[in-house]
């Protein structure tokens, strides 16, 4: 009698499977890595004496600064007036929809309102997201000789801010703008998510200019 051969398995899917948990593995060890990062950064004030104030732009609405950077804008000038540095810098350009108005603009025209004299201001208004106001910031760095800048955006911001800002050969002190009221967990999952991806492709030398539309600052709002 013949012995009837056991049939051969494909090994293709099981090594397709393995592939798949290893990569699933390495997405959480990296997610939870960042994740831990933004906090730490978030969570620590670093503000100390420097040559400027770096404030990072958020939504504007018809010339008037939304909730979210009024309060980054409201903590530069509080820094200002502690004397943590002389100059502050208001990042951020405009678009077709913004009636010639721009980030930068609205919030230099604010922090006059609030008593910063015009000629310690100083706005970029030509930059349209994170990575481009942190190249026009070195730029103004290297122009005026500004060795130390103090940077203020959201918490969940900075990391990604300071990443950026040392690649650019910046020495920056963090500081994080202060609570605004209550974020729905919905909300605050979509900016983690958003920074998580946009610091890896960062790491992965990528540019996140197509999440700029879908959530370039969740905390631009």
């Amino acid at each position: 009698m013949r012995r009837s051969s056991k049939p051969r398995t494909n090994p293709i899917p099981r090594l397709i499977g393995r592939l798949l948990l290893l990569s699933f593995t390495a997405a959480m060890i990296w997610t939870i890595y960042v994740v831990h990062e933004i906090d730490a950064v978030g969570h620590e004030d670093q503000a100390r004496p420097a040559d400027a104030i770096a404030v990072f732009g958020a939504a504007e609405y018809r010339g008037r600064p939304s909730p979210v950077y009024h309060a980054r804008l409201d903590h530069a000038v509080a820094l200002y007036q502690r004397q943590i540095a002389p100059l502050i810098i208001t990042l951020g350009g405009g678009s077709d929809k913004d009636d010639g108005e721009t980030e930068g603009g609205v919030g230099r025209d604010y922090l006059l309102a609030n008593g910063v004299p015009l000629a310690d201001i100083l706005a970029e208004t030509h930059s349209f997201d994170t990575s481009q106001q942190v190249t026009r910031l070195a730029n103004i760095a290297a122009t005026r000789h500004l060795q130390h800048i103090v940077v203020v955006s959201d918490p969940t911001h900075l990391f990604r801010i300071q990443s950026l800002c040392q690649d650019a050969g910046l020495d920056v002190y963090t500081s994080p703008r202060p609570p605004l009221g209550n974020i729905d967990d919905l909300d605050l999952a979509q900016r983690y998510a958003h920074e998580v991806i946009a610091y890896t492709l960062l790491r992965l030398h990528l540019s996140d200019t197509i999440l700029h539309h879908w959530i370039e600052g969740r905390a631009d709002d």
